[in-house]
């Protein structure tokens, strides 16, 4: 703009169109090729933009697919055979595949809700890991058992030393049988309900856990008087 312009406030005269010829052609198709040129950039973007999108997507369902395969096959003991896809859901997947990376990307985003409702049921309806019977069961007998044990070293320090074999005799007979009948009560009353199954009581195991005090406090005294006469 020249000074004359700025002063008087004037605006430039537009370009006024070609006027028609060889010229005005040339212009007109140098337009339609950059329109062409953008159309074509912008599609190429959005392409590539797609097939990263494809990509990210496969990563994830692939990563889903592994986690639920692997709970199924250990947690479950589902056969790997009934995991693998059956030829109509590969002719589906490639039907999807041929129409483009578009039509990748949606069915890829369908398989990763699929997997996410299948983790969500999969949670729901996973089986709760419960202890072993023996190993629950440990629980009620082994606190009546350290009950016998530390009773048997109360009496060994109280009783009076003629009386050592007949507290001996009494609570290694006794208490043992009654620490048993105890633990067998409560673990009915804790872990039965109203279940019609029976509770394992695992007898064995608290038949043992109630002997271990008696045994015990038995080597403890032999070693005492062992040390004494020594």
């Amino acid at each position: 703009m020249t000074e004359q312009q700025q002063a008087t406030g004037a605006i430039p005269a537009q370009p006024s169109p070609p006027a028609p010829g060889p010229w005005a052609d040339y212009l007109a198709a140098a337009q339609r090729l950059d329109e062409v040129r953008r159309s074509a950039s912008a599609t190429s973007g959005e392409h590539q933009a797609t097939v990263t999108t494809a990509r990210q997507e496969l990563s994830i369902v692939r990563a889903r697919l592994a986690a639920q395969e692997a709970r199924l096959t250990h947690d479950l003991a589902v056969p790997v055979g009934e995991l693998r896809p059956f030829p109509a859901d590969l002719e589906v997947a490639a039907q999807n595949a041929a129409g483009g990376p578009a039509g990748a990307l949606a069915a890829l985003q369908q398989a990763r809700r699929t997997a996410e409702a299948a983790d969500a049921l999969l949670i729901e309806t996973s089986p709760v890991r419960r202890w072993r019977p023996w190993a629950r069961n440990l629980l009620i007998y082994g606190p009546f058992a350290a009950v016998v044990l530390i009773v048997q070293i109360v009496l060994y320090l109280v009783a009076p030393k003629g009386s050592l074999p007949t507290y001996a005799l009494l609570c290694g007979l006794s208490m043992p049988v009654l620490a048993f009948g105890l633990g067998w009560i409560t673990i009915g009353f804790v872990y039965g309900g109203d279940d019609a199954e029976p509770v394992d009581r695992t007898p064995i195991v608290g038949a043992v856990a109630c002997l271990v005090p008696v045994l015990l406090t038995c080597m403890g005294v032999g070693l005492a008087s062992f040390f004494t006469q020594g």
